[in-house]
């Protein structure tokens, strides 16, 4: 049993909830509306077994440079605002991969130290390069199962005629964080 802090921040691309064990970030969910922030937390007590606590994000005294939530969220808080601010571009948190195992979690863990930001890898090309060049496939899964988007960045995955594949935040959400990257132009309107 592992309890959890949670809340939830603004982003250019919505509502995000955000998670955290005393292990690390264990979860960051996108449009974390009302109906799908209650449907996230209750996953993570299913999940976790732990007892979940909301903080305040103070999101906005992190966008503004000041004082972030206390606890575990304050760091993921002030990453979060500088990366879409563009002033960052590598998340350096300590993670909580218990909400993956086996295969997923080792391209997971491939994917958040081997392809940077302002790059994008297809789904065949990380199987390779964990040693399994017929699972493209199962890397989609592995990414659709992804409990830490943008920290783990499956956003950077694409097909490898290199159109956007699939995302779990939507393809929007997935056009929008590589224009941010400048992977691609930002769309005219």
């Amino acid at each position: 049993m592992k309890s959890f802090e949670w809340t939830v921040v603004g982003s250019d691309i919505g509502p995000l909830l955000l998670a955290a064990t005393a292990d690390g970030l264990v979860s960051v969910a996108f449009h974390a509306d009302a109906p799908a922030r209650d449907r996230a937390v209750d996953r993570l007590v299913a999940q976790l077994g732990g007892t979940p606590r909301q903080v305040a994000s103070g999101a906005g005294a992190a966008s503004a440079g000041g004082p972030a939530a206390p606890g575990r969220l304050a760091e993921p808080i002030c990453q979060f605002a500088e990366y879409f601010a563009g002033r960052r571009r590598d998340f350096d948190l300590t993670l909580d991969w218990s909400l993956t195992s086996g295969f997923n979690r080792e391209v997971l863990r491939e994917l958040a130290s081997g392809v940077p930001y302002g790059a994008v890898v297809g789904y065949g090309e990380l199987a390779a390069r964990v040693g399994r060049p017929d699972a493209a496939q199962a890397v989609g899964a592995a990414m659709g199962s992804n409990p830490l988007p943008l920290v783990v960045p499956c956003h950077r995955v694409v097909e490898s005629d290199g159109s956007l594949g699939g995302f779990g935040g939507g393809r929007e959400t997935k056009r929008k964080l590589l224009a941010l990257e400048g992977v691609l132009p930002e769309p005219l309107f």
